[in-house]
């Protein structure tokens, strides 16, 4: 990995991944996640502080980019809930079918590669009565918007930890084998190429 990748991205990402309106939607969704949950992108941890304690007995936090699990394993050492953070992208998990109760995703399907054998892969071990819990961003519903996102591609993916800007995440999830069971979906402040988010739970179908 370049020098940019290991050590001023991590920093970047942090940065605009936890701006106000962005950790609220954090705030909204993660307390939901219960028992034994897979975090897919654990990133630095910015999710961490919002897990309860009382519902949750154990993390794993998969997370491909090594130099963002320094600040992730200072984030995880303030919250009394076991954390452990695994340098693996999401297929390499070695885990028992249906082992864990919930998986909790923000803002990382927009930078997986092969998303849809990720998404099998996360069906496979969440327990059939398990929760994927989602917030993402994606492809806009007003064309206009939609025509920038298309065209920012080029330059927003190497910049941005290759993020696609334009990924249906709705379709993407029903590809992966689950069935959406809530979506909200919405503009946050910002520009709109880069601010349309869904966020919601689904289910293993």
């Amino acid at each position: 990995m370049s020098f940019y990748e290991t050590k001023i991205l991590p920093h970047l990402i942090d940065c605009t991944c936890g701006l106000g309106q962005i950790m609220k939607q954090r705030s909204l969704l993660v307390p939901r996640a219960h028992g034994r949950v897979l975090e897919i992108g654990i990133g630095t941890g910015l999710n961490l502080e919002f897990y309860d304690a009382t519902r949750v007995q154990h993390i794993c936090g998969v997370d491909p980019a090594t130099g963002m699990h320094s600040l992730a394993r200072k984030r995880a050492a303030k919250i009394s809930i076991p954390v452990e953070t695994v340098p693996l992208v999401i297929q390499q998990i070695q885990a028992e079918t249906a082992s864990f109760d919930s998986i909790v995703c923000t803002f990382t399907l927009c930078t997986i590669p092969d998303v849809i054998p990720a998404l099998q892969e996360m069906r496979r071990v969440l327990k059939p009565q398990g929760e994927f819990l989602f917030c993402e961003h994606g492809l806009a519903p007003d064309e206009s918007v939609r025509r920038w996102q298309h065209r920012l591609m080029p330059i927003w993916k190497p910049i941005a930890g290759g993020c696609h800007l334009n990924r249906d995440i709705p379709a993407l999830l029903d590809e992966g084998g689950f069935e959406v069971l809530e979506l909200e979906k919405q503009y946050l402040p910002g520009p709109k190429p880069m601010t349309y988010i869904y966020s919601g739970s689904a289910s293993p179908r």
